[in-house]
């Protein structure tokens, strides 16, 4: 069997989008499993948008992703005189043949076929006629010849069998009039170049693959296997965009989320093996095929994303998600409190969905005694936290040694003399400690904090 060779080939926009991302992913899976080669190629051609910021953010995207391809990344724009060549080749070949239609009459050609309901095509005027009747001062484009007759099958690996007749087609532009190649040219010759053996991308490229064989078959070059994945919807159903969230890899980055995450949740969206929701890369890789790569769009479920993410980050160990949460922290975080979230986290994980979330929750152990106030949590302390935290401090005060079941007797034994139940204290301790209505046991936090910490937090509440 030929070596397998896929290939992920974007088009610059300023950031790598969440459906590129699944189709580099399933191209990276592919080649893997097959033990191939999986190939990066930016398709840079429009150079307004195509800047090296917009290509360096495609390849961070990537690195983070930890989908990293075989071999230097390719440059589209870079290979423009091949694409040239090629064209000129077709000429020479007779499969080409030079168009000297004016823009006037381009558009003039399209609003007759407008007006008739007929498609918008080329008509094929240059096709047969002589270069000689061309008109002075036109640069012309060079144009493909188009079967005219007949029809192409091609057996997709995702799609399956998928037949178009030649009159659909019209002679596509190769070569524009300004001497650069077209997009459906350059492609097909990068492909080519880069002997790969598997296009999978989606399936809004399925028209496009019947262009693109024209050229393969008058070039007689090998024509390499097709598989058009669905395209992802949102919740509602539509194509996904910007309405329905972030579109870009890097805004998953910041809200929070851990690339292995976004990798399994991706892979299972139009992707299946059993009722595995979970599946770690190196299984995929084992396990990945097109076969199992289902007709339908999928639907984006932001719900599931969360839920996966979660799993994640709790497998993680406390330590290794320090650096991973600084970003988020507005302070630096000392080595006393590094050891205070180290021991914190684990509890925090179970209310996380995300590295922010996870962030925003463990904010109270980063503060130094002076913790602010929720807005909530500071109307219900104004109904006797003073008091209460008041009353307890001596009892926490007598502790001689520092434990999470010490706190819990000293805590009980105050409520026992003033026969209350905890309820009636408890949310007070939590508030001047975390400054919210909700954290883990108070008394677990009590115990990270430690004494000293724990009573200059309750003293400030009481002034």
């Amino acid at each position: 069997m030929t070596k397998v060779i896929t290939r992920f080939a974007p088009s610059p926009t300023g950031f790598l989008h969440i459906g590129g991302a699944r189709t580099a992913l399933f191209n990276y899976l592919f080649a893997k499993h097959h033990q191939g080669k999986f190939l990066l190629r930016i398709e840079d051609t429009d150079r307004a948008r195509s800047t090296d910021e917009t290509v360096e953010a495609i390849l961070m995207g990537m690195k983070w992703l930890n989908l990293n391809w075989d071999e230097d990344a390719v440059s589209q724009f870079s290979r423009a005189p091949r694409h040239r060549e090629v064209a000129l080749e077709l000429l020479e070949k007779g499969h080409a043949y030079y168009c000297y239609a004016t823009p006037e009459e381009l558009s003039e050609m399209r609003e007759a076929a407008k007006k008739e309901g007929r498609q918008q095509k080329y008509d094929g005027r240059w096709r047969d006629r002589d270069p000689a009747e061309a008109p002075e001062g036109i640069s012309p484009a060079i144009r493909l010849k188009a079967p005219q007759t007949g029809s192409s099958t091609i057996n997709d690996l995702v799609q399956g069998s998928v037949t178009i007749e030649h009159e659909q087609l019209d002679d596509m532009v190769l070569l524009r009039s300004d001497g650069t190649p077209t997009y459906m040219l350059a492609v097909v010759v990068d492909d080519h170049d880069m002997d790969i053996t598997h296009v999978i991308r989606g399936d809004d490229h399925l028209n496009n693959a019947f262009r693109q064989l024209q050229i393969y078959k008058a070039m007689g070059w090998h024509i390499p296997e097709f598989a058009h994945i669905p395209l992802i919807h949102g919740p509602d159903g539509a194509k996904l965009s910007k309405r329905h969230g972030a579109l870009g890899i890097e805004a998953y980055q910041e809200m929070g989320y851990l690339p292995e995450a976004i990798n399994n949740y991706l892979m299972r969206l139009g992707w299946s093996h059993g009722d595995d929701e979970i599946i770690e890369i190196e299984n995929a890789i084992k396990w990945f095929s097109l076969e199992n790569v289902g007709k339908s769009p999928s639907r984006f479920d932001f719900d599931k994303l969360r839920h996966v993410n979660q799993h994640y980050m709790a497998k993680k160990d406390p330590k290794d998600l320090i650096p991973l949460l600084k970003p988020y922290f507005n302070s630096e975080i000392s080595p006393q409190i590094s050891s205070r979230l180290e021991r914190g986290l684990e509890s925090l994980l179970q209310r996380s969905e995300t590295l922010e979330e996870l962030a925003k929750k463990s904010q109270f152990y980063l503060y130094e005694s002076n913790i602010p106030l929720e807005e909530k949590a500071a109307e219900k302390f104004l109904d006797g936290g003073k008091e209460k935290i008041t009353d307890i401090l001596p009892f926490l005060e007598a502790i001689k040694k520092w434990s999470e079941e010490n706190i819990k007797e000293a805590i009980q034994a105050y409520c026992k003399k003033e026969d209350i139940k905890l309820g009636k204290v408890g949310p007070f301790i939590r508030i001047a400690l975390t400054g919210s209505i909700e954290s883990p046991s108070i008394f677990q936090i009590m115990d990270i904090l430690g004494q000293e910490e724990t009573l200059n937090r309750l003293r400030t509440q009481t002034l």
